[in-house]
């Protein structure tokens, strides 16, 4: 007869599994993907380091899951706002702005994810989650042509590609470890935050609105 796993045995292992991976993801939200080791996140998560490896055959396997699992979050959240009411230009920039605010509150986590060197698995991870926002951007951009509310002679695909690229891009320095604007959560701070996000928002509805002269 098959051994099969009990429900108690089932919660520890999911149990330890989302321990490892909560470990590392504040790990890297402190340090970056160079200063989360495989034992330290162990310590951590309070398990043996052989443990982690028993979940996650390596570092770049483990790390890999956390870019995928913060990713997806955020995909999720851009989605919903890309389903919701008003215009394209107006959901284009409500989803590129909220990008940039979720982003600014965990700087270091969101530059790990944006913009630090790291390994193949985690560069296609990467990759990957950067293709799900494009899709999301691109799905604002036809619902904004089909409405002639956004520029018909763009390829959806490319705008939103350039659109990504760009807001990705302009939050490099902002995010950097070496930016004194993380070090400041103060009003001031959160005031520089909405209007980085204003800014780097109304550039890429820009890149695609009709210009209002032109409206029909």
């Amino acid at each position: 007869m098959a051994y099969r796993q009990t429900p108690a045995v089932e919660a520890r292992l999911q149990d330890n599994r989302s321990r490892i991976l909560e470990a590392a993801r504040t790990l890297v939200s402190e340090g970056g993907w160079k200063e989360a080791q495989v034992a330290s996140v162990a310590a951590a998560a309070g398990i043996a380091t052989g443990t982690v490896y028993r979940y996650f055959p390596s570092k770049a396997e483990l790390f890999a899951e956390v870019l995928s699992a913060v990713s997806q979050r955020e995909v999720d959240v851009l989605t919903e706002i890309a389903k919701s009411d008003g215009t394209a230009v107006v959901r284009l920039h409500s989803a590129v702005g909220t990008f940039v605010r979720r982003a600014m509150r965990n700087p270091r986590l969101a530059y790990a994810l944006i913009a630090e060197p790291c390994d193949k698995e985690i560069d296609e991870a990467r990759l990957t989650y950067r293709a799900a926002i494009s899709e999301v951007v691109r799905s604002i951009i036809i619902s904004g042509q089909s409405a002639e509310e956004m520029r018909s002679d763009v390829q959806p695909d490319i705008a939103a590609s350039v659109i990504v690229g760009g807001f990705m891009e302009g939050l490099i320095g902002p995010l950097s470890p070496l930016s004194r604007q993380q070090h400041h959560a103060t009003d001031i701070y959160r005031r520089e935050v909405a209007i980085l996000a204003d800014q780097i928002a109304r550039l890429a509805c820009t890149s695609v609105a009709i210009p209002p002269a032109t409206v029909r």
